[in-house]
């Protein structure tokens, strides 16, 4: 067992405390993210025009958000943001149509055991 034991007395003076004058400050990205926002909702408005189906509702919501929150990573988020959604509704298209095809091999299935 250690039995040394070191009091320390912190004492902060003036010159030790934060200054936020010596601190840059941060670029405010507000009014970019309400753009990226609105142009999120302009893309998905558009493609969920154009879906047809529940399922196709929820993949497309899922591609949106995810899709923003790559863009949100990048320097130029507005920018990105509609080839990174255009990508990721191929994805959901194509994870949407497997769904439906595993849904229609198990009902299939479960039709003949019965």
């Amino acid at each position: 067992m250690n039995t040394n034991r070191n009091i320390l007395n912190a004492e902060f003076a003036s010159q030790n405390r934060f200054d936020p004058a010596f601190v840059p400050a941060a670029p405010f990205r507000g009014t970019v993210e309400n753009e990226l926002e609105t142009l999120k909702r302009r893309l998905l408005a558009h493609e969920l025009g154009r879906a047809a189906g529940v399922d196709a509702n929820v993949y497309l919501r899922r591609a949106a958000n995810d899709a923003a929150a790559l863009a949100w990573l990048t320097p130029y988020p507005l920018l990105l943001l509609p080839v990174l959604f255009e990508e990721k509704v191929r994805e959901s298209r194509k994870h949407a149509g497997r769904a439906a095809l595993i849904r229609a091999r198990s009902s299939d299935l479960l039709s003949l055991a019965e």
